[in-house]
């Protein structure tokens, strides 16, 4: 197994975990990378995103911060309304995570 086979299966665990993340909840790029099997890769997770499948619920991955990173990008406010379609409220620019965040069943695995 070289490097590329690593790659290629941490991006396949990527966007099966991101497909899983339930209407109304939001996780962030890094549990999304410590779930996927590489902590410390959470910069990694957004070029994933980025070039994963339109109907991929990307727009519920967020920064540690409880906060919107696409804003640099272009996508913030496009970000933004859809969590906000789905219930998820805003507090000073910021989402609650005690409230919002994805409890990930401990039985997942990748």
């Amino acid at each position: 197994m070289g490097y590329y086979w690593y790659v290629t299966q941490f991006k396949k665990n990527v966007i099966e975990i991101v497909s899983k993340i339930p209407k109304g909840k939001v996780v962030t790029y890094g549990q999304v990378a410590l779930l996927a099997g590489s902590p410390g890769a959470a910069r990694q997770i957004a070029g994933i995103l980025r070039s994963s499948p339109i109907e991929l619920p990307w727009h519920r991955v967020i920064n540690a911060k409880g906060e919107i990173s696409t804003y640099r990008v272009g996508f913030g406010d496009f970000q933004e309304a859809m969590l906000k379609t789905e219930g998820i409220h805003f507090v000073n620019n910021k989402i609650d995570l005690k409230k919002y965040r994805w409890q990930v069943d401990s039985e997942m695995t990748f």
